[in-house]
């Protein structure tokens, strides 16, 4: 049976797949200069014999690997490959050696897990009809995204896959563990930028000033009604504000206040109204206090939502490859992923590979200094990709 061969290739690579992952773990690069990484997963594709398309939206790879009838139906599978300007904390053999740039997202497990689909795709490709397409996707974790940046430059196209699958790793899963859920599943993600303005001065004349300290304070309370009562109590939002920068002192007030945040939802009718809504409570109570307030939004990632139909046949594939006991039903996660994008042009699944050993204090979560993975879901992770591409390819629409 195939399953029981991409099983038997996938515990073979294995080893091929960490030692992948090992190496571009070590060399870090950042969103939109993926140049180097780029060039590693084109070696690796080449010498599979895989033809590829390179610098696709900056320094995209798209591959295809064709069964037989290769036109009968495409199936994508998609892997970013940028990492995250973080100073990594652990002490293993293959830290980061780019100071200050660490893969503290997984992106080199999900590379090196599609480089692994790609090998086991490879040596079965006389067994399934129909053709896949690698996607390997630059700059996830920076506006305005990679995949929005394939999308137009027509990873979509010629051929058009019929669905796309993405893999994520998932360290609150454990190794062992893939979770699915069908829909709403992640939400779009954008930034705000608030400067209040008004007149600094001495601290204890209050009455010669405009306190823009004081000001900042009330807006942020009341810009949580937003949240609190404006928006449908069904409809997932969050608003938080990470960032404060108020460059006075102990007795200085200063002119102004510059305030980071993100706004997160899962409705773009709602996500339209909550912006207008921020903006107004923003400058208006600026306003009424002597102040005012520059109330700027980056519009980032849209929801993810994963297909049904999709999602129901990954989802039986993966209890079939793995056993019912290891697949999980996810909750709404209200961090954003580019791979919305895709979600929201295409018949798309997006799930979670489990990456979590706490006898081995594998725990950290991701976007951390000490974030790392237990090595052994990368069988899984390459298995299972190619298992679910194939699988899907059969799947009658």
């Amino acid at each position: 049976m195939l399953i029981e061969k991409i099983h038997k290739l996938a515990k073979e690579l294995a080893p091929k797949v960490i030692a992948n992952r090992q190496h571009l773990h070590m060399h870090p690069e950042l969103s939109f200069e993926e140049v180097n990484t780029a060039a590693f997963v084109q070696a690796e594709l080449g010498a599979l014999g895989v033809d590829y398309t390179s610098d696709v939206a900056g320094h995209g790879v798209v591959a295809i690997i064709e069964g037989k009838n290769p036109g009968k139906k495409v199936v994508a599978l998609r892997a970013d490959m940028d990492a995250l300007p973080i100073l990594e904390a652990n002490e293993v053999p293959y830290r980061s050696q780019n100071p200050g740039i660490m893969h503290a997202c997984g992106h080199d497990a999900h590379t090196a897990s599609l480089l692994g689909a790609a090998a086991i795709l490879s040596k079965v490709k006389n067994d399934f009809e129909g053709s896949i397409k690698l996607i390997f996707q630059p700059a996830e974790e920076r506006l305005p995204g990679g995949a929005s940046l394939m999308i137009k430059a027509g990873v979509l196209e010629n051929p058009k896959p019929a669905s796309i699958i993405g893999q994520h790793v998932m360290p609150f899963l454990p190794v062992g563990k893939v979770g699915f859920r069908s829909g709403m599943y992640m939400a779009s993600a954008d930034e705000i930028t608030m400067i209040v303005r008004g007149k600094g001065g001495h601290a204890a004349m209050p009455h010669m000033n405009i306190d823009t300290v004081m000001v900042t304070a009330q807006i942020l309370v009341a810009l949580q009604q937003v949240v609190s009562r404006y928006a449908n109590p069904t409809i997932p939002s969050v608003l938080s504000f990470g960032k404060i920068t108020a460059n006075g002192a102990f007795n200085i007030i200063p002119n102004e206040v510059v305030v980071l945040g993100t706004f997160r939802t899962m409705n773009e009718t709602w996500r339209k109204e909550a912006h207008a809504r921020m903006k107004q409570i923003a400058e208006d109570l600026a306003k009424s206090m002597g102040a005012s307030c520059d109330f700027q939004i980056n519009v980032g990632y849209p929801f993810l939502v994963n297909h049904p139909e999709v999602t129901a046949r990954a989802r039986a594939a993966a209890e079939a490859y793995m056993g019912p006991e290891n697949v999980v039903e996810l909750d709404l996660w209200m961090a954003a992923e580019d791979f919305a994008y895709y979600s929201q042009v295409a018949d798309a699944c997006f799930y979670r590979l489990g990456t979590r050993n706490e006898a081995r204090g594998i725990v950290s979560a991701v976007h951390t200094p000490t974030f790392d993975i237990d090595e052994a879901a990368l069988e899984t992770g390459c298995g299972l990709m190619a298992w679910l591409a194939v699988n899907e390819l059969g799947a009658v629409d």
